[in-house]
């Protein structure tokens, strides 16, 4: 019988990398060629421009006109959209069989948001932390409630 293998999404805003777990007692290894990295960006850095001022629609006043989204959360959301299509194209290839994910709190709620129905099934646990800066080794004591490792 084949053993089940588990993806482990470790992710922040910016940062992803892809672990990889084929049983109890086998630990976690690294996925080659599943790191992304993002610049972090604050607001300051993406809009460098002052907002645009408009009109009051009655008397003379002038007002700044604040932007639609928050630049930094939409870099995020992109990001997540981004690891989610490679994440769902190595399902279609059967590359694993569960995934977990274990996001800073804000990226969790991008992740889930843009995962496809298809590979929401294969989550078998989630974990808001981010391990990010975590080396692999130091990763499966982190993961005792979420994945026997």
């Amino acid at each position: 019988m084949k053993p089940l293998t588990t993806w482990i999404l470790i992710a922040d805003g910016a940062r992803a990398r892809v672990l990889e777990n084929t049983g109890p007692g086998k630990g976690v290894a690294e996925v080659a060629g599943l790191e992304f990295a993002d610049e972090h960006l604050r607001s300051s850095d993406i809009m460098a421009d002052k907002p645009g001022r408009a009109f009051s629609s009655a008397g003379e006043g002038r007002s700044a006109m604040e932007p639609s989204t928050d630049p930094v959360q939409k870099r995020q959301s992109d990001f997540a959209r981004r690891l989610a299509e490679t994440l769902e194209k190595k399902r279609r290839q059967k590359a694993f069989d569960r995934l977990v994910l274990v996001a800073a709190p804000a990226a969790l709620g991008h992740l889930r948001s843009a995962l496809t129905p298809q590979l929401r099934e294969a989550v078998s646990g989630e974990l808001a932390k981010d391990l990010t800066k975590v080396p692999n080794p130091d990763i499966p004591k982190h993961l005792m409630g979420v994945l026997a490792v």
